[in-house]
């Protein structure tokens, strides 16, 4: 147990505090599953005694949910740990969390009581909780800012009352790592019966230092992270259990500990929380963000393609991913357009690399990222008319809102003519595809749309991005602007004009290539 650092997940408590609104039981039960397949230690489900939902939440989760510990919060008030004790009851290992608050401010501007009042009620609540519970987690709120002999005197206290995991939070996210780190050389060194306890730490990111508070602790002798997913919770957050895990992971040689989560499930376990809670993250966001595997520097591409350790500690795979993925740009390389280009099909004696990664340049800089299917474009076009939009959206008109069939209007010119067509459709977007298939013909299918916010403020730039399958291949198309329908239907078009230009290319293959 000494070499093992357990990992306790508030994603579903602390980490629920972050939202505009509650989540639902349903909700709540989906992400638990999760984290039980990610094979996180505990699960802190929720704080009872807060609403009849909490209650039930938890209650739910500890009857449904195997394998994690699951764990209830709960004041050092008798209400509190009777709800408490009767929601985890259900759980085939069932925890009871308590805590009180024991800095300077909390005692005394908000407790109002005296550090000997602060103790009694620990030991008298303690005891409680230990009797309806047999494992008992003891939490010193805001012990960041609490005096090292009274914070001393609370953990030897609440040991003794039956406290098998004592928790020093760093509640405000106050300390620097080597301030927590005499913290728990403080205790590990002053109290007595410190061995007969699990020592745990749960660090907010107020700061920025969730994360290295985190692993400090656990240089020093904790042994259990109080973390969730994506970082959420109150205010700046928690520390992200994506980082500790993975800093944990792929740093063995330093820690030398061991940690039972299932890494391969962090990824799915982020898109979940992302979804329910419809919190996204940002793409330079460590282990989980759209760019924590991607290389766009034409350096660190080349190192990456002669062996990947170069530039990436730990592999996608380790996290859930596929794989990397390379973005092309203006700043990549010859390599990686040429390993592009094979990878795609084509052999060496299909391209001279020099006079293809020119024209590769001229496009990237036009248009910021070049995907696959323009790749194959460029390869098979001949001149530049080749690159020219067949067909222009001319004109769209949409109506839709609450109690009104959404319907669009749009009009299409190509081959120096225009057409027009109406349609339905289900939401605005859709009746907008719909009325520019009528006029193109093509059969298409939208396997992932996306948006993404450019800009910030009411009028904010919105980029759309599709990726869409036809008889031709996949196709990804792009747009922006500050009205949502129109930027799907532009990148709807660019899908299009990408397929059209594929057409053509096919078209004028040589028969039998």
């Amino acid at each position: 147990m000494k070499d093992t650092v357990l990992i306790f997940d508030t994603t579903l408590r602390d980490g629920e505090q972050a939202l505009i609104a509650s989540l639902s039981v349903d909700q709540k039960l989906r992400i638990a599953r999760q984290l039980a397949r990610l094979n996180v230690d505990i699960i802190e489900a929720g704080f009872p005694v807060s609403s009849p939902g909490d209650f039930e939440s938890v209650s739910t989760i500890a009857r449904e949910v195997d394998g994690p510990v699951i764990c209830g919060l709960a004041r050092l008030v008798e209400k509190d740990i009777l709800s408490c004790a009767k929601a985890v009851k259900p759980a085939k290992r069932p925890r009871i969390h308590i805590f009180i608050g024991t800095s300077a401010i909390h005692t005394e501007k908000k407790l109002r009581k005296s550090e000997d009042e602060i103790l009694e009620l620990v030991r008298v609540h303690v005891k409680l909780a230990r009797k309806l519970c047999p494992d008992v987690e003891f939490s010193a709120e805001d012990a960041g800012r609490t005096g090292g002999d009274f914070l001393c005197r609370i953990v030897e206290t609440a040991i003794e009352a039956g406290a098998s995991t004592i928790n020093i939070p760093d509640t405000v996210g106050y300390t620097v790592p080597e301030h927590f780190a005499s913290i728990f050389d403080d205790i590990f060194n002053r109290v007595p019966n410190i061995d007969k306890a699990v020592i745990s730490v749960h660090c907010h990111n107020d700061l920025g230092m969730a994360t290295a508070n985190s692993l400090t602790a656990v240089a020093h002798g904790a042994r259990q992270i109080e973390c969730a997913m994506n970082g959420i919770g109150e205010r700046a957050g928690n520390a992200a259990l994506e980082e500790v895990v993975m800093a944990l992971k792929v740093r063995k040689d330093y820690f030398k500990l061991k940690i039972n989560v299932d890494t391969r499930e962090i990824m799915r376990t982020s898109k979940l929380v992302r979804e329910i809670c419809s919190m996204p993250v940002q793409p330079n966001k460590a282990v989980v963000g759209s760019n924590a595997f991607s290389h766009s520097s034409g350096i660190h591409q080349d190192g990456v393609l002669k062996a990947k350790k170069t530039y990436e500690i730990m592999t996608p795979q380790s996290v859930g991913l596929k794989d990397n993925r390379m973005n092309l740009t203006s700043r990549s390389g010859s390599h990686m357009v040429k390993s592009r280009l094979l990878s795609l099909g084509y052999s060496e004696s299909d391209f001279d690399v020099d006079v293809f990664y020119l024209k590769f340049k001229e496009l990237a800089d036009k248009k910021g990222t070049v995907y696959d299917d323009d790749l194959i474009t460029l390869m098979e076009s001949k001149n530049n008319d080749d690159f020219k939009d067949r067909y222009v959206l001319e004109y769209l008109n949409v109506s839709s809102g609450r109690g009104t069939i959404p319907t669009a209007t749009a009009r299409v010119s190509f081959d120096g003519k225009s057409m027009q067509e109406a349609s339905c459709g289900d939401g605005a977007v859709d009746a907008a595809t719909k009325a520019i298939d009528r006029i193109i013909g093509y059969k298409i299918t939208i396997e992932n749309f996306h948006i993404d916010s450019i800009t910030e403020g009411r009028e904010a730039q919105g980029r759309v991005t599709v990726i869409a399958r036809a008889s031709e291949g996949v196709f990804t198309g792009t747009a922006a602007s500050t009205d949502i329908v129109e930027a799907s239907a532009l990148a709807y078009m660019n899908v299009i004009n990408k397929i059209a230009r594929m057409k053509l290319f096919n078209r004028k293959l040589p028969v039998g290539e």
